[in-house]
């Protein structure tokens, strides 16, 4: 039998969630945290429509689900010169502190 692979980050199958959804798992926040599915390097971007669509299919309804699986922003905002590995942020002058300093 062929696998249909859901969420190609996780490797997350269709059967794996059906096995959850008969578990007793029966929303995506829950199948999230059950079966790993939108955890990946997408964040669910490839994933989450299909797993919703699936769920809906399950439930008997409608292809609408009313519960979106919850996003958690950073606890600390992170200036971008950090990725760009810079140390002082732009328009800051030589007696400012650094991106280092600023974090203590």
């Amino acid at each position: 039998m062929a696998k249909t692979i859901v969420c190609h980050c996780e490797d997350v199958t269709l059967e794996d969630l059906k096995e959850a959804f008969e578990a007793g798992y029966r929303d995506l926040e829950s199948l999230k945290r059950y079966t790993g599915f939108a955890t990946g390097l997408c964040q669910g971007k490839g994933c989450t429509a299909h797993v919703a669509r699936m769920l809906s299919s399950l439930k008997g309804g409608d292809d609408v689900v009313s519960d979106p699986p919850r996003t958690r922003p950073l606890l600390h905002p992170t200036p971008a010169a950090r990725f760009a590995g810079q140390t002082r942020f732009a328009g800051q002058n030589s007696s400012s502190k650094s991106c280092d300093e600023e974090e203590s």
